[in-house]
């Protein structure tokens, strides 16, 4: 089933797109301290994100495993859309044609760490447990924020995120005004303009003509 414009996804659920101002996070300054950085290399340049460790040590420790073990080395962007967001982490999406682009994941039952120092099991689709309805997890899809991707239900998140390049926030799990529910765990701090041009580069189907690699994602 085709995705939704509006909504970023593993597989797909309908929402219709609409712009408000709401709750903005913004971690106190003693946190940003210690933030775990994510640089990711494309062949047209490189960014930089701080990671919301203390706020989402599930995700962030997801995202962490995934990144350090070379997952995401050589999977293309495989859904942008100016204005909205760019989409990224499906491994099948190693080949920029791929028709299964947004539908692959982790391994099943496969482990990792969380920045907590808890161990977590990733589900039978390898999937991992949401992060939200906590107070501190109130983080808005904000411009330039890393939010994950999923297919609406529950723990259907894997390795699949978006960076939103415009105020998301129908797509907060705490907006009631839509179904959708994308949990934030970090933010663009360096290079944010590339990203916004990789949403805006020519598509067919929303999947760039000229395709975008990622040759490496590390945190440190």
């Amino acid at each position: 089933e085709k995705d939704s414009k509006n909504s970023p996804k593993s597989s797909c659920h309908t929402t219709h797109e609409r712009f408000y101002t709401y709750f903005h996070f913004s971690p106190r300054s003693e946190d940003t301290i210690n933030m775990p950085v994510a640089t990711f290399t494309t062949n047209v340049g490189t960014f930089r994100a701080e990671l919301y460790s203390d706020q989402m040590p599930i995700t962030v420790g997801n995202f962490i495993d995934l990144a350090n073990s070379g997952f995401y080395d050589g999977v293309h962007f495989h859904r942008v859309i100016p204005d909205f967001m760019c989409q990224f982490g499906c491994p099948y999406a190693k080949d920029p044609n791929s028709r299964q682009s947004g539908t692959g994941g982790p391994n099943p039952f496969t482990n990792f760490t969380g920045t907590n120092g808890h161990p977590y099991t990733r589900n039978k689709e390898g999937g991992i447990p949401d992060e939200v309805g906590q107070p501190y997890q109130r983080i808005t899809n904000d411009a330039g924020t890393l939010s994950m991707a999923n297919t609406g239900q529950p723990e259907s998140g894997g390795s699949q995120f978006f960076i939103n390049v415009a105020h998301n926030d129908f797509l907060d799990w705490f907006d009631r005004r839509s179904p959708s529910a994308h949990p934030v765990f970090g933010k663009i701090t360096e290079n944010y303009d590339l990203v916004v041009q990789i949403s805006r580069v020519q598509t067919r189907d929303d999947n760039p003509i000229q395709p975008i690699q990622m040759i490496s994602v590390r945190v440190a």
